[in-house]
């Protein structure tokens, strides 16, 4: 029979793995998954190794990643000047994207954006599709400045986690 820590371990890295692609691919929440992995493997280990006050900080650079993905789109997005309508189709270009496979998702939120701009421009009576593209554009390089983040954040994470493993 298997030591039930082993299975908790095991469960943990396999959060963690999956919360490294989540956080690359937007239908998984990969950071808190990270979060929730190491947690995991804190409790297995009695909080021996990782206690509270390291576990607050890991819970806090979780929160910051909300803010990031917030926040990297609407900069990205604002700086070329896009609609509502055109952050709305960024995030059901994503999602549609998911169904396509890896290339889907990364050109799911550029067309979702572009055609959401489009629509918006549209209602308008002034269509135009350079400015469009524009705003497609900036709403995936948003959305990329923001996955390249979250992934530095994920990475200072497993290694606060690991120095505090390792250092007890």
């Amino acid at each position: 029979m298997t030591d039930p820590d082993t299975l908790w371990y095991l469960l943990s890295a396999l959060l963690v793995l999956v919360g490294i692609a989540g956080t690359v691919l937007p239908a998984l929440p990969g950071v808190p998954l990270v979060f929730a992995g190491m947690l995991l493997a804190a409790w297995a280990g009695d909080f021996q190794q990782v206690g509270w006050p390291v576990l607050v900080v890991l819970g806090l650079l979780t929160l910051l990643s909300f803010g990031i993905d917030f926040l990297a789109t609407a900069m990205g997005a604002k700086r070329v000047g896009a609609s509502r309508l055109a952050l709305l189709g960024a995030v059901i270009g994503t999602f549609a994207g998911l169904l396509m496979g890896l290339l889907g998702v990364f050109i799911g939120p550029f067309v979702g954006a572009l055609l959401g701009e489009l629509a918006h421009r549209r209602a308008l009576g002034r269509e135009d599709m350079g400015h469009a593209t524009r705003v497609g554009m900036g709403t995936w390089m948003g959305i990329v400045l923001g996955t390249v983040l979250k992934l530095g954040l994920v990475f200072a994470m497993l290694g606060l986690f690991a120095l505090s493993w390792w250092l007890d």
